[in-house]
């Protein structure tokens, strides 16, 4: 009987830890971190804390720096460079968009009902970017200019490659 108790504790106990909410995780203030600059009149400083992954190593980040816009069927990119620049004294890197330039599109005709509106973004040279929680990824863009980021982790399957 004391067992059968226990063993109903135990699972009462479970049940409840189960259904607990997890606790968010608190991103701590950017200056706590590190003594990053302020953005420069006319520029917005972005940061993107990451949440921590179970295999960080094999994740990486996908940065989209650009505005929404409506624009027509053509494909449309934005000219401008982002720039890695090293926060001195800490070996910090933080992202730096110094100007963006006019919308850069093909020239296909097409319907005037082909508006829309969508997020057009620079084209840059930057690639996936190491995913790591521990520091934040910092970005200063022109006050027009947002920064969206996607996060890539690998499929668990692994597939066979043919050999021909």
């Amino acid at each position: 009987m004391k067992k059968l108790m226990l063993l109903v504790l135990m699972g009462v106990t479970l049940s409840a830890c189960a259904n607990t909410q997890k606790v968010p995780q608190v991103a701590q203030k950017l200056n706590e971190i590190a003594p990053y600059p302020n953005a420069k009149v006319g520029a917005t400083r972005y940061v993107i804390h990451l949440p921590s992954l179970k295999d960080e190593a094999n994740a990486k980040v996908e940065i989209l720096v650009g505005k929404d816009m409506n624009v027509d069927c053509n494909a449309h990119n934005l000219g401008g460079v982002i720039k890695e620049k090293e926060l001195k004294g800490w070996g910090y890197s933080y992202y730096e968009v110094e100007e963006v330039k006019g919308t850069l599109s093909t020239m296909m005709a097409c319907p005037e009902s082909a508006n829309k509106n969508l997020f057009v973004t620079i084209r840059h040279n930057l690639g996936l970017l190491n995913y790591n929680s521990q520091l934040p990824l910092v970005f200063y863009v022109p006050n027009d200019v947002t920064v969206k980021y996607r996060i890539w982790q690998p499929d668990s399957k692994v597939l066979q490659a043919t050999a021909e």
